[in-house]
C-alpha cells in the first residue's frame, strides 16, 4: 500500500493530551501548550486533557503512564524540558517509557530547526517521539517557535497516519 492509501484508512480525528513541562509556566502563561491546543483543534482533533508539571523525571513518567492507561487518550504531546541543562529530564523520562522509539522525528525536527530557524543551535534539542502501548507520544522543546515547527511540519501532517499504524496491530 502507498502512503496515500494508508492515510485514507487513517482516523480523521485523534483524542489528544497536552503536557507542558515547566518549573515556571501556569495555565495563563503556557503559550506553547495553548498553541498546541489551538493547532490541534483547528485540525479537527480533540483535547482530552491539558496538564502542566514541573521538570521532574517521576512526574513526567506518571503523566505518560496516565495517558497510556486512559483509553480515551490516543496521543500525548509534550513540550518543554528537552534541553541539556541538569534540570531538563523530559528526554530521559520519555525515551525510557517508549515501547517503540521513532528516531526520525528528532532527526527531522533538528534538521528543520537548523534549516528554517536556529542554525547549529538545533543540535541542543532532544526532541523525540514514539509509541507506548496504543499511545503516540511526541516530545518537543517548549519554545513557541519549536512547537509551531514541530506541529506544522511533522505532527499534524502525520498524526492520523501514525494512529493508523498503531491501530493496525489491534484489529
Amino acid at each position: 500500500m502507498s502512503i496515500e492509501e494508508h492515510k485514507k484508512e487513517a482516523p480523521t480525528t485523534v483524542n489528544c493530551m497536552i503536557l507542558t513541562v515547566s518549573d515556571t509556566r501556569t495555565k495563563e502563561t503556557d503559550k506553547s501548550g495553548q498553541l498546541i491546543k489551538q493547532m490541534l483543534t483547528e485540525n479537527g482533533h480533540t483535547i482530552v486533557e491539558h496538564e502542566i508539571v514541573k521538570d521532574d523525571y517521576s512526574a513526567i513518567q506518571n503523566i505518560i503512564r496516565k495517558a497510556d492507561h486512559n483509553q480515551t487518550i490516543e496521543a500525548l504531546i509534550i513540550n518543554g524540558g528537552t534541553g541539556i541543562t541538569f534540570r531538563d529530564t523530559t528526554y530521559e523520562a520519555v525515551s525510557s517509557m517508549l515501547d517503540k522509539e521513532l528516531p526520525g522525528f528528532g532527526e527531522l525536527f533538528r534538521y528543520l530547526s537548523y534549516e528554517k530557524d536556529i542554525g547549529p543551535a538545533a543540535m541542543l534539542s532532544r526532541a523525540t517521539a514514539g509509541v507506548r502501548g496504543k499511545t503516540a507520544v511526541f516530545s518537543t522543546p517548549g519554545s513557541s517557535g519549536a512547537v509551531k515547527l514541530a506541529m506544522r511540519e511533522l505532527i499534524l501532517p502525520e498524526l492520523t497516519h501514525f494512529m493508523r499504524e498503531i491501530y493496525k496491530d489491534y484489529k
